[in-house]
């Protein structure tokens, strides 16, 4: 068995290159949209969404299949097609160029695979079982979402501002990590999602965060002006 070493890659303005237009394209060109990628999709057709996608400029759509020499200033490729040949094909061409590519359901013709993911705002984990089961990666995975909830997103929106103006003030460094450690034990995210705004505030004025106080406040006032719309 082949150990996997887990990494999370920058793809911002980098081009992936996603071959077949079917569900499963679909489904990875949408998991390629959070990250800032230049897409190309190379199909002789593409579904609704993913027509849509080409249609609001999101996407680059070779309307064809594949042909050698596709692969050009790619970074990334992912192979959704049942093709044999074209999987063979498309691997062969990445491996020659130095690119990581991955095929879906072909772990033979990966030089990466793709774990299932669970992202909340700025958090985002990574499942895989390195290939042995990925229904049981599906269902950790489903067990995962409901310990974080949505309101994760926003904890880590209040905990990134309470880093920042921590680091930012005055404090020695044997103060600063001190307050970092103990908001990280606060039952902060509690709060968050119980919508007890009134004791996040205490904590923030009592370990004088009043620029976070300040943001927060506009947050739970942001928050329920989009309830009330509802």
């Amino acid at each position: 068995m082949i150990e996997l070493y887990p990494v999370f890659l920058n793809l911002k303005d980098r081009l992936c290159v996603v071959v077949g237009g079917g569900n499963v394209a679909e489904r990875k060109v949408q998991g390629l949209l959070h990250t800032g990628a230049k897409i190309k999709v190379i199909s002789p057709e593409l579904t609704e969404t993913l027509h849509t996608l080409n249609e609001e400029g999101k996407i680059i759509w070779i309307p064809r299949g594949y042909q050698p020499g596709d692969l050009q200033g790619a970074f990334l490729v992912i192979t959704a097609t049942n093709n044999p040949q074209v999987q063979k094909e498309v691997f062969q061409e990445a491996e020659e160029r130095g690119i990581p590519c991955n095929v879906v359901d072909n772990p033979q013709l990966c030089s990466f695979i793709v774990p299932s993911i669970i992202r909340r705002g700025e958090l985002i984990i990574a499942i895989s079982t390195s290939g042995a089961s990925p229904a049981v990666a599906k269902r950790l995975r489903e067990q995962l979402e409901s310990l974080f909830s949505e309101e994760f997103s926003l904890y880590l929106k209040v905990m990134r501002l309470i880093r920042e103006e921590i680091l930012n003030s005055n404090l020695s460094s044997e103060e600063k990590e001190r307050k970092l450690q103990t908001l990280a034990l606060a039952p902060i995210f509690n709060y968050l999602k119980r919508g007890d705004y009134d004791l996040l505030m205490a904590i923030l004025e009592k370990e004088g965060l009043a620029r976070t106080r300040a943001e927060v406040f506009s947050l739970y006032k942001a928050s329920t002006e989009r309830e009330r719309q509802d």
